[in-house]
């Protein structure tokens, strides 16, 4: 079965994260990607993460349905084989600062000219223009930057980074939308672009509207832990073996609730009949809800206030060991089992996309260093043997 962009070639000059998850949700859907790596280093998303026998496993996940090649961009020759590369690809992408690209020669106007249809995607930490262009960035300064760190963590503590690589991943979604509107609108022109993909701006596009609120109303967001500004009770309880979370967005919800723990009369309790109303005594609010959770397990809860009994929003903190074997999970196809030569099976984080009609696959882990040099030089680009092992003696790739 064709997949839906099994037509598309990427030279993928990014590193880390952010670059090569937006490269990979294109992969998972088809697109035939060349990975650029340092020669002898490698992407430094390759270290700093644990290992198994030696092998970057994480790397190997994020990097699945690759081919990797590698290259020196930084000399000449180097520079001369991505033009040869980028005459005969859909899209290059880089989340190199802003300028980087062009101060080796290798710039969107440069490359644009020995392919007029090329879709040039950059992400940086805060775009190709503005007084911040220049600067450095990494996933804090991203979620720091972008406001949703003065959003996040109790109101009693510091402002907190989200979990994860949180600024990362949304970086390179937000790429990948950047690129499947350019090819689109290059379907209908015939023409490439520039996509200018910004981490500061995407993470500010995700504040839950405040922009608009605060120079609207004059309020700011306030650090509130779990709760949710607008409604209670809307946090996460601590049950005798875990944690949970409980959403009631309504007042008949409320009261559902109320019912389900046994106290049917807090649902008509002028005090709390109303959403404003229990906004204004949601430590009260809590402190009920909380007190009846602490007394069960997080199983009990559920078996009370879940699908088969109040069907209450509510689930449990997964923690990642019951994720990964989770019913859900697997039914989803979210985790995949792939080989790999020394591990055997590795495990890997599945397809979030679903289509019906051209559906993706996981096909390999991420490349080796180097692992498709002579197949993409000899075979794409008509390279020879000894030219090769020139380019190689020299650091080339």
């Amino acid at each position: 079965m064709p997949k839906a962009l099994d037509d598309i070639w990427i030279l993928d000059l990014s590193r880390v994260i952010a670059g090569p998850f937006g490269t990979t949700l294109l992969g998972d859907m088809g697109a035939n990607i060349i990975k650029v790596e340092l020669p002898g280093r490698g992407d430094d998303g390759r270290y700093g993460f644990p290992t198994v026998e030696g092998v970057p496993v994480a790397f190997l996940a994020l990097n699945r349905n690759k081919k990797g090649v590698t290259l020196d961009v930084r000399k000449p020759e180097g520079a001369a084989i991505v033009k040869k590369l980028a005459a005969k690809v859909d899209i290059v992408v880089e989340n190199f600062a802003a300028g980087t690209m062009d101060r080796w020669g290798l710039g969107y106007d440069t490359l644009k000219e020995v392919n007029p249809r090329l879709i040039y995607a950059a992400l940086s930490g805060f775009g190709q223009t503005g007084p911040y262009s220049n600067r450095t960035s990494y996933d804090i300064i991203a979620q720091a930057m972008g406001g949703l760190m003065s959003m996040t963590g109790f109101a009693d503590g510091p402002p907190t980074r989200g979990g994860g690589s949180l600024g990362d991943f949304i970086g390179g979604t937000f790429l990948t939308i950047g690129i499947l509107g350019a090819l689109h609108y290059r379907e209908r022109s015939g023409r490439g672009q520039f996509v200018d993909i910004s981490n500061m701006d995407v993470i500010m596009s995700m504040l839950d509207n405040w922009p608009t609120l605060y120079r609207t109303t004059g309020k700011l967001p306030q650090r509130g832990g779990n709760r949710h500004p607008f409604v209670a009770p809307y946090d996460c309880f601590h049950a005798r073996d875990g944690y949970l979370v409980i959403g009631i967005g309504n007042s008949q919800l409320f009261r559902t609730l109320m019912t389900a723990i046994g106290r049917e009369e807090l649902g008509r309790d002028p005090r709390y009949k109303s959403p404003n109303a229990r906004l204004e005594r949601h430590a009260e609010v809590n402190r009920i809800v909380g007190e009846w959770v602490a007394e069960r397990t997080v199983d009990e809860v559920m078996a009370i206030l879940g699908p088969e009994g109040a069907n209450i929003p509510c689930a449990p903190v997964m923690t990642v060991d019951r994720l990964v074997e989770d019913p859900h999970v697997r039914a989803r196809e979210m985790v995949v089992e792939m080989d790999h030569a020394k591990l055997g099976k590795v495990p890997v984080t599945g397809i979030a996309l679903k289509l019906s009609e051209s559906p993706g696959t996981i096909d390999r882990l991420g490349p080796d260093l180097g692992e498709h040099n002579e197949e993409i030089y000899g075979e794409m680009l008509g390279l020879s043997a000894s030219e090769l092992e020139q380019l190689k003696n020299e650091g080339v790739i």
